[in-house]
């Protein structure tokens, strides 16, 4: 294979996750890379459990990323609780579960300071025969010879090329949260921890793992709980109301956890007591900082524009029953610096980079469609909720919830 000229330039507008995945493959690859991120501060404070699968150590092997077994928590099996809190169900399924801190950590500590800007907002992107010209927020104006879009599920740069292309609500938010190890009760770490676990309430579901807890630490006692609670809300009415902070400001799309109101909290905790077995009722109330996501989906028809890529969310949004959000952008990643070096023409690069990716993409969302099917159905008629009741199963949920799938 020919390897595309040494040092080229690439920009990567956005700095989390699938940026930093990219940029380290590329700078691995002999480019010169510049990686412009619009939050000023560094983004390791992010709380959020991510379901590793073989493809994202794959891409930090590539990257020549160094990690170890600290990368995550190992757990062997997976519970279904009853409301009760009795077990439902168990199936062994080895897993390695880690936390977005973590991860950002790694991947970030593997990229030289002189790559990384943070505090660089990026206004537009234009793509050019020759290079392509990014303008950024204090007027100046930047030439590479490839740009990449990995500013998330928001992605204003796929806004600009496929200004019709939207993100579609599911029906559902899910509400988030991590807590520490050491503040649960003793029953309830023996239950939870070591385990992947869920809650199937009447039109509700719950899944949570262990994860990282402060310092990155996975020490026993040290750790943290990750929850996901999927629930109905309704578009017109219940939705709007989430959004809506005590300003009276309604938010597009999500609202700061800061700005989630009293009100919201309590409903959600009462909720939590009441339809949740006992072990995630406590999770639950016990969380610092619960927050709460909108859940979308989008499929793009395309993921190159001549010099510029999209990637990871930028394309593609999957609804997170799959947990293929993070391997999904390292993927990406992967088959972008394979494109390029099988290419000595950057665009054609792009070109196949965007036939293989969209298939996949395309196929990780319907794979998540089927999924979230459960909970898109509750806020339909009786009829369509006694169909979807009849294929969630524990033993169905458990076997087909975030696990590596090959697309």
């Amino acid at each position: 294979m020919t390897k595309t000229s040494t040092r080229s330039k690439a920009i990567i507008v956005g700095g989390s996750l699938g940026g930093l995945f990219a940029a380290n493959l590329l700078v691995r690859n002999d480019w010169d890379v510049e990686v412009f991120e619009r939050v000023p501060d560094e983004l390791a404070g992010r709380g959020a459990g991510i379901v590793t699968h073989p493809e994202l150590f794959e891409a930090m092997a590539e990257a020549g990323i160094a990690f170890d077994d600290s990368i995550g928590v190992k757990v062997q099996s997976r519970v279904t609780f009853a409301q009760s809190g009795a077990i439902l169900s168990e199936r062994e399924l080895p897993q390695t579960l880690t936390a977005w801190g973590k991860m950002y950590h790694v991947l970030r500590a593997a990229l030289p300071n002189v790559h990384y800007h943070a505090g660089g907002s990026v206004v537009s992107v234009q793509d050019g025969p020759d290079q392509a010209t990014v303008t950024l927020s204090d007027g100046s104006v930047v030439h590479a010879d490839l740009v990449i879009a990995a500013d998330g599920f928001k992605s204003a740069i796929r806004e600009q090329f496929l200004p019709d292309v939207k993100l579609q609500y599911a029906g559902y938010v899910a509400w988030r949260g991590l807590v520490d190890e050491a503040s649960l009760s003793a029953e309830t770490r023996e239950a939870l921890f070591e385990k992947f676990a869920f809650c199937l309430p009447p039109r509700e579901q719950i899944l949570g793992y262990p994860v990282a807890g402060q310092g990155n630490s996975t020490t026993p006692g040290e750790r943290r709980y990750n929850f996901v609670w999927y629930r109905a809300t309704s578009e017109d009415i219940q939705l709007p109301n989430l959004l809506t902070d005590e300003s009276g400001k309604r938010w597009v799309g999500g609202i700061p956890p800061t700005l989630i109101r009293e009100e919201v909290l309590a409903d959600m905790e009462d909720a939590a007591l009441t339809l949740l077995a006992p072990q995630f009722g406590e999770v639950v109330t016990k969380a610092a900082q619960p927050l709460f996501q909108p859940i979308f989906d989008l499929e793009v028809p395309q993921m190159a524009f001549g010099r510029v890529a999209l990637l990871g969310d930028a394309a593609f949004v999957a609804r997170p029953h799959c947990g293929m959000g993070v391997t999904k952008a390292a993927s990406d990643a992967m088959e972008l610096v394979k494109a390029l070096n099988a290419r000595t023409d950057v665009q054609e690069a792009l070109a196949d980079y965007s036939r293989v990716r969209t298939q996949v993409g395309a196929a990780i969302v319907q794979h998540a469609r089927h999924l979230g099917a459960y909970m898109q159905a509750q806020l339909k008629n009786d009829v369509d909720r006694e169909m979807a009741e009849r294929y969630r199963t524990p033993d169905a949920v458990m076997r087909e919830t975030a696990v590596p799938a090959r697309f």
